[in-house]
């Protein structure tokens, strides 16, 4: 009798009150190449870890994610992610939604909110020309907006999207072709102790 054992839900693997430590691997797909030199054609892919290393500086800025260490080898990537709860927790729903915004357009009450807030002229005209201050209702809109947010801002699932995506995007640009560039959902191990986490950094 053959036995199939499911793959875990992401949501299951990641438990913050076991570890808010976890080894994330993204590994490509049709023999591409992330970095390095393709021995085949002689053609370099080395400027490609710059692409990575700039969007590992960038995202830290933005999620309550930090990289504790990194590697970036010719088709895959080993990430050291913790995830530091305390902080998403602390921001104001200002500063959620202003992270948020650094990497999608949110919601057009969220940019309104913001809009009145910042008194920022960067926004769409039909802003410009609104007075009226926000109702009840569209407040309640907005925080419970924010909650989702926040708990994005602070999921490795949505880091490790917005860092894959954007790599397959230049990647398949640069290739010039369509379709998977990374293999399947990366792979994720929680690391539960110090030992643990020294050893796999």
């Amino acid at each position: 009798i053959e036995c199939f054992v499911m793959p875990r839900p992401r949501e299951f693997q990641i438990s913050l009150s076991d570890t808010p430590y976890y080894h994330c691997i993204s590994r490509c797909v049709r023999r591409a190449f992330l970095c390095g030199e393709d021995k085949q054609t002689h053609q370099s892919y080395e400027h490609r870890r710059q692409w990575v290393e700039d969007k590992l500086l960038f995202l830290p800025q933005v999620f309550a994610i930090e990289v504790c260490a990194y590697a970036v080898m010719s088709n895959h990537t080993h990430l050291v992610l913790h995830i530091n709860q305390q902080q998403a927790l602390s921001w104001n729903t200002a500063e959620v939604l202003t992270r948020w915004h650094k990497l999608f357009k949110g919601t057009l009450l969220t940019q309104k909110y913001l809009f009145k807030l910042n008194d920022s002229a960067d926004l769409n005209a039909e802003f410009l020309q609104e007075s009226l201050p926000l109702t009840e209702s569209e407040l309640l809109a907005i925080e419970q907006t924010t909650v989702i947010y926040r708990k994005r801002l602070m999921d490795i699932s949505w880091f490790m999207r917005v860092l894959n995506e954007c790599i397959a995007r230049q990647a398949n640009k640069e290739d010039n072709c369509t379709g998977r560039f990374w293999e399947g959902r990366f792979k994720c191990q929680a690391l539960l102790d110090e030992s643990a986490l020294l050893a796999c950094m």
